[in-house]
């Protein structure tokens, strides 16, 4: 077997074009420059990079048929391609026409010390696209990293923060594996945990083949009907439920504990919510500033509103009171106070109906939402002779007078407080003379036609007056 050897001696007569020729079979891409670094000669071995279109680079610059980064590295090559050392190979970019860039790898080397410089390059366009994928991948897998660790922070913090006694079970050795700080509560069996336990343990001994038969049905069938256990002193009864679910090839078990009295009181609640939500008084929770969190069907129908939705998140003076007067007096006495009873005042429906309405409100400070309650009454027909009054007759009682303000005009509040002193008058003295009217006129300074005329603008007397 012979190696073949090139002698100088073949490739001594070669020209600059037959060699960049030569070398452009085997590299990607050949350029002849002059000594300018202008390109007078291009060759392209692969097939992909001849769509490129190399033939408008001819008469130009080599570095302006670069991006702006690789101009110093092609400055860079020209400088270093006369000299003695193996040339470089350096990155650099070219500006595609389909958009993008074309990154192809150059070395250069001058031919002769007076000849021209040869830029070979080979592309890396392919190694660019699997590195493209590569970062692409890359970031898919921190996303989904991402993605699961926000999973597990959800879960860890539902889990830590529920009120239900939750215990994770390996379904094999039925050994607790993690329990969340209610079940620490409830089973902890006087301060020592049960994590690393079996679950059968924290009952007594008549609940552990209760225990294992639960485990093996649940195994069986993904899930079972909840069963009733004893804690180990035997004192409580506790409502004991398990799912399965697999993690990593194992089996677990999701159980969790409740104490009997938990469901009667899970059922009064439920009971509570449903009266509440039949009640025939309206009823509407807001936040501390009075936006409606929510409502009953009696308020609802108050304020002619279809849908609970259409008044979430809405002020509360949208439908109360004349202004927003009455719900600025209802939240400072509130805070002020924590609770108002039997405030009079007026419910807007959508539809423009208008309601005579009493309120009780309470305020809830605490707990995770504070909230403020007001409970409404309609009372349209308890107020329907004061409404009465208000449009003609007079009230009867200084309690009736202020119960006008907000409903009538300041002027004709003063003006019905005479009247109302007036009437007074005349009744006191009527009594005083036994419905005597000629008397009760000389008390009151008035005369007999002056008196009639005022008893029958108060409708205290029917007779006519007597003629002089």
């Amino acid at each position: 077997m012979t190696t073949f050897t090139a002698p100088r001696k073949h490739f001594r007569n070669i020209d600059a074009d037959a060699a960049a020729r030569l070398l452009g079979c085997a590299a990607d891409v050949a350029l002849v420059l002059d000594r300018e670094g202008v390109i007078r000669d291009v060759a392209v071995g692969a097939e992909d990079l001849k769509a490129e279109g190399y033939g408008r680079w001819l008469g130009q610059p080599w570095v302006e048929t670069v991006t702006v980064e690789s101009r110093p590295k092609v400055e860079a090559l020209l400088e270093e391609a006369g000299s003695d050392t193996p040339p470089p190979w350096r990155h650099i970019n070219h500006p595609s026409p389909g958009g993008g860039d074309l990154p192809v790898l150059y070395s250069a080397i001058k031919v002769g010390k007076t000849g021209p410089v040869v830029a070979v390059g080979r592309s890396l366009r392919a190694a660019s696209i699997l590195q493209q994928r590569l970062i692409e991948a890359q970031q898919s897998l921190e996303r989904d990293f991402a993605r699961m660790r926000q999973a597990e922070t959800r879960f860890r913090l539902l889990f830590q923060t529920a009120s239900e006694a939750i215990l994770v079970v390996d379904a094999a050795s039925l050994v607790v594996t993690e329990a969340n700080p209610a079940a620490l509560r409830l089973l902890g069996n006087g301060g020592q945990g049960i994590v690393g336990r079996p679950l059968a343990e924290a009952f007594d001994e008549r609940s552990a083949t209760v225990v294992g038969t639960l485990a093996s049905t649940v195994r069986a069938a993904g899930q079972a009907d909840e069963v009733r256990v004893r804690s180990r002193a035997g004192q409580r009864e506790f409502r004991l439920s398990a799912a399965l679910f697999r993690v990593d090839g194992s089996s677990h078990l999701l159980a969790r504990v409740a104490p009997l009295d938990a469901g009667a009181a899970v059922a009064v609640e439920s009971q509570l919510h449903r009266i509440v939500e039949h009640l025939p008084d309206g009823l509407v929770v807001t936040e501390p500033d009075g936006r409606v969190l929510t409502a009953n069907r009696a308020f609802l129908d108050l304020v002619q509103v279809g849908a609970e939705d259409q008044l979430r998140g809405k002020l509360l003076d949208e439908w109360l009171g004349r202004s927003r007067v009455d719900l600025n007096v209802l939240i400072a006495n509130l805070r002020q106070h924590g609770s108002v009873r039997l405030f009079a005042t007026t419910l807007r429906g959508a539809l423009g109906a208008e309601t005579e309405v009493e309120i009780s409100a309470v305020a809830v400070p605490e707990g995770e939402v504070p909230c403020l309650a007001f409970a409404v009454r309609g009372v349209g027909r308890r107020l329907a002779p004061l409404a009465a009054r208000a449009g003609g007759e007079l009230p009867r009682s200084v309690d009736q007078l202020t119960e006008l303000i907000g409903r009538v005009p300041l002027k004709d509040i003063v003006r019905e407080t005479a009247d109302v002193i007036e009437r007074l008058c005349i009744e006191a003295a009527l009594k005083l003379t036994g419905d005597n009217r000629a008397s009760a006129a000389e008390m009151l300074g008035l005369s007999r036609q002056s008196l009639y005329v005022k008893l029958h603008r108060y409708g205290m007397g029917d007779r006519e007056p007597e003629q002089p």
